[in-house]
């Protein structure tokens, strides 16, 4: 990595910059936002500084590098599509096209992954940092760059680093992004050249939001302290494959050849070989079952008494909690849909496939819409592809080509194994043996504060993620253990296993699928695909549909990954990967069509555990119910009903609740009249339905009655207090018994959250009436309820006053909508900032229709409230008989530059559910061109 050519001047010590304190810095902030702002003689230098950073997108400009000219052709929402003679050239403009727009993102970004915040914001960021050192993700890149990843590869991240830099060759801070004039007078911030490594890097972030179930992994270890197995295994059923079918349906397992096949019977070469075996991660302590996924670990077997890793992961959850949104929610409550339909069901008689990844809401959004066009596609040029990508990233992570096209989903494969440690000395216990940790000392330097040094210890389970937290230390060192497990020593600890922390070549993938002519070329695509492991579907312009289940994932010598285990024990070892050939796919199946919305990948019959922790299904249903009923009869799926589809806002929750709740007896005049909503009703959740706000509050109170005040504090919503029951009661206790507890979970983050899993939950014992989870204590003046009607009547009442509180008591100006918003937030000033700051760069809100676990999925969580936390973060719909018949919108739009036309320009189509021409060919491009930008050599 080129050394850091600003940190003499503004991060070293003793220099200017890092005199200034941090409320000097946020009030320079706000001095120089309000010049921005226009206010008073500032007016004039405020307007050449927003505009100073905007892109050049007509005329020329002369690039040092490139070997022949490059045109840039910009759409009237200032969509890029790039055209020229050669692949590095092609790479380098796209670098410098993205830098254009979104440089500070990408900053940010690579900021982020490299532990290195704290250079650009201060000693707030330090926490976040150490954790993220801890992690690696830049070291693992370096190392990706240095010995995984193909010549050709490197050659592409080369010439995007050049183009990236040839952005960046002289100039200030001002003229690159809008963020960067107040950071300059802060703290003489500037930023550096951009690397290759920087650009892998960031498919680690994108890893760790996708990695699979480690917080219900947390989450089902903190439940121990309140309630037993047979309680958290209510809470986590069985996922339910006599309703919701598997996403592969017609392929087959050979135990003898030890191959997945399709459904003709016919096996498919995936083009990759067998993962090797290395490392030497864990299972878990608990109890579970092993059979394609499916059943959950309830106990904690001999890994430690429930206390020490209770108090252990309650330390590892606030760590995980602080992270920066810009990573996601943190791993919770991120889905997607994609569903690709054959030609035989649709009116162009040739594939449709649609896609819309569920991420936290980003402003600008995670995505970035662009075209890379080879003027002539030949061996020097190898490219002709269009789609979504990230910024800082070059190719294109999900689109099309001129032949095939794919879609992402995220699988919910479990890649990643928490372990207790039994730590001794400097070392830690495997076996018979006390193993030394492996040790790095890393330098945090902090703008306008002093460096801070950290030791990052590693296991060969992976990196020590305890040593983040001094209360972890402390309790690892008084923690309780089994009988079974080694004496405590020094202490036990906390380490992480996880396939992304082993160098892969995830990046060569995007390419090879870029690239990609058929379904074969395909497959051997995916097998580099090692992490994320995503649903990947697949159509092309022949007519043929398929999907692949790619990923590094881990096969497992004792327990099924979900809850902690013991890293001392060598029978939690991994014992290696599961060979590409075994790995589930399905072509062409009999159906016509192929669904994945996170439900589960096969069913019980395949022979290795993919995780314990599938979504439940929810979604997919109800995709494949809306296709069927459009083909029953031979009828014909359109581009636009693809698109409807992406809209849907039933409610598949209330058609099972709403009948029950209509027969209660309802006495009080005003619970009554909000009742009277949902007679009628027809169950969608549309931004303007009265009905569908009364119905979300009744569901929430539901679950915070029956389920929520009886988690322990660690999930609960922070400073939410009750007076709790005892431990392994689901039903009132004794009053002088009850204890008061505080929840100290972040909102967007608490339980129960009301997805899909807790649908589940409830289905399983809405037919018994007396069941002990309907159960409940008095509360504000209430009587007890207990049973299931007693806590529905509850429910109603105390979501009718709730509304009431905040919708007012007309319940003919409710609606859904003004409780479900989007805020678009700036993900470093907009959401740290002071209130001006965050008003000049954030944007919002808009009242929302959709909800969790619906097709429309827009979420939000039951338990902190109803303002929408993750979202469909783009949708596309690919028309495979006519690629200019495509369609496609982002969340926010092109630019990052707060003011620019293009800032949040496709937001408002996005909430209306409408999507914009997508145009592929050199003739549609042209008709479709606003601006075109010659880059020169």
């Amino acid at each position: 990595m080129p050394p850091n050519t600003t940190a003499s001047s503004g991060q070293q010590s003793g220099k200017s910059g890092r005199k200034k304190g941090r409320k000097v810095r946020l009030l320079l902030i706000i001095l120089v936002l309000a010049l921005i702002g226009g206010v008073g003689f500032g007016a004039f230098w405020s307007i050449s500084t927003v505009r100073a950073s905007f892109p050049q997108t007509k005329g020329s400009i002369t690039l040092e590098g490139l070997s022949g000219p490059v045109d840039v052709k910009r759409d009237g929402y200032g969509i890029p599509q790039v055209y020229a003679s050669s692949d590095e050239d092609l790479f380098m403009a796209q670098g410098y096209v993205q830098a254009q727009d979104r440089f500070y993102e990408m900053d940010v970004r690579r900021h982020m992954t490299a532990g290195r915040l704290s250079e650009m914001f201060g000693e707030g960021q330090v926490d976040n940092d150490e954790f993220l050192r801890t992690l690696g993700w830049h070291r693992v890149a370096e190392e990706e760059y240095k010995s995984t990843i193909s010549a050709e590869t490197k050659k592409y991240l080369d010439a995007y680093a050049k183009g990236v830099n040839a952005y960046l060759a002289g100039k200030d801070g001002e003229e690159i992004s809008l963020e960067y004039a107040a950071l300059g007078f802060a703290n003489d911030y500037k930023p550096e050249e951009w690397t290759p490594v920087d650009s892998l890097a960031w498919l680690k972030a994108m890893a760790w939001d996708l990695r699979g179930n480690m917080q219900d992994e947390i989450d089902r270890a903190l439940m121990t302290s309140r309630l037993g197995p047979k309680q958290i295994a209510d809470l986590y059923p069985q996922y339910p494959y006599d309703r919701n079918k598997a996403i592969v349906q017609e392929g087959t397992y050979d135990e003898l050849t030890k191959t997945w096949t399709d459904g003709s019977g016919t096996s498919q070469n995936a083009g990759g070989a067998a993962q090797g075996t290395g490392g030497t991660g864990t299972g878990t302590g608990g109890t579970g079952t092993n059979t394609g996924g499916t059943g959950t670990g309830t106990g904690t077997g001999a890994s430690s008494d429930s206390s020490a890793v209770q108090t252990q992961l309650t330390g590892l959850y606030d760590v995980l909690e602080d992270l920066p949104e810009a990573v996601g929610v943190n791993g919770n409550g991120i889905g997607s849909n994609s569903w690709v339909v054959a030609g035989s069901h649709t009116i162009t008689g040739k594939p449709l496939l649609a896609n819309d990844p569920h991420l936290s809401a980003s402003l600008p959004s995670v995505w970035y819409q662009m075209g890379l066009h080879c003027k002539s596609v030949s061996q020097k040029c190898q490219y002709d592809v269009a789609g979504y990508t990230f910024a800082g990233m070059p190719g294109v992570v999900i689109g099309h080509n001129r032949d095939v096209s794919w879609g992402m989903t995220n699988s919910g494969v479990d890649v990643t194994d928490l372990y207790l440690e039994k730590l001794t000395g400097d070392g830690y216990q495997y076996g018979s043996k006390v193993l030394p940790f492996e040790s790095r000392e890393e330098t945090i330097q902090v703008a306008g504060g002093s460096d801070k040094k950290i030791v990052v210890r590693t296991t060969n389970n992976g990196p020590l993620l305890s040593d983040r937290s001094n209360e972890l230390v402390q309790v690892g060192k008084k923690a309780t253990v089994d009988r079974d497990a080694p004496d405590r020593g020094d202490g036990y600890g906390i380490a992480l296993r996880w396939t992304a922390l082993e160098p892969g070549t995830t990046m060569d993938a995007v390419f090879a699928m870029n690239r990609a002519a058929d379904w074969n070329g395909f497959r051997k695509a995916a097998t580099l695909f090692d992490v994320p492991s995503q649903n990947l579907i697949y159509a092309d312009t022949k007519g043929h549909i398929g999907y692949q289940l790619p990923g590094k994932i881990p096969t497992r010598g004792k327990g099924d990954g979900s809850i902690p285990a013991p890293g001392w024990d060598t029978r939690y070892r991994w014992n290696g990967y599961i060979d590409q050939d075994e790995l589930p796919f399905e072509y062409d199946p009999d159906r016509g069509y192929i669904v994945t919305a996170n439900q589960a990948v096969v069913d019980e019959k395949y022979p290795y555990t993919l995780t314990t922790d599938w979504g439940y299904g929810t979604r997919a249903q109800r995709i494949t119910s809306l296709i069927e009923s459009k083909i029953k009869g031979g009828g014909k799926i359109s581009t636009e009903d693809m698109r409807q589809m992406q809209m849907d806002n039933s409610s598949e929750i209330a058609k099972l609740l709403v009948p029950l709740l209509l027969k209660i007896d309802v006495k009080d005049k005003h619970i009554r009249e909000a009742q009277k909503l949902l007679e009628g009703w027809d169950y969608t959740q549309d931004a303007d339905s009265a009905a569908a706000a009364y119905f979300n509050s009744v569901w929430r109170n539901i679950l915070k009655l029956a389920f929520g005040n009886k988690l322990p504090k660690e999930l609960r919503v922070e400073g939410q207090c009750l007076s709790v029951e005892p431990v392994d009661s689901t039903g009132p206790a004794d009053e002088d018994r009850r204890v008061r507890e505080c929840g100290k979970r972040d909102a967007d983050q608490a339980q129960p959250d009301g997805g899909d899993r807790w649908f589940e939950v409830v289905r399983r014992i809405i037919g018994d009436q007396d069941n002990a989870w309907w159960s409940t204590p008095a509360l504000r003046n209430q009587d007890a309820a207990d049973t299931r009607d007693e806590l529905f009547a509850r429910a109603m009442r105390d979501a009718r006053w709730e509304l009431t509180a905040k919708l007012g008591k007309d319940i003919d100006t409710w609606s859904w909508g003004r409780l479900h918003r989007l805020f678009l937030k700036n993900q470093t000033l907009g959401t740290e900032g002071p209130g001006f700051v965050k008003y000049i760069l954030n944007r919002g809100p808009w009242k929302l229709g959709g909800g969790e676990a619906t097709v429309n999925a827009t979420g939000w969580n039951a338990a902190g409230g109803y303002e929408v936390v993750w979202v469909p973060s783009m949708r596309m719909v690919v028309n495979l008989g006519d690629l200019d018949k495509s369609k496609w919108i982002n969340l926010t739009g092109a630019s990052g530059h707060a003011y620019n036309a293009h800032y949040t320009d496709q937001t408002g189509k996005w909430v209306k559910g409408e999507l914009l021409t997508w145009a592929f060919s050199n003739k549609a491009v042209q008709e479709s061109t606003s601006d075109t930008l010659l880059l020169k050599p």
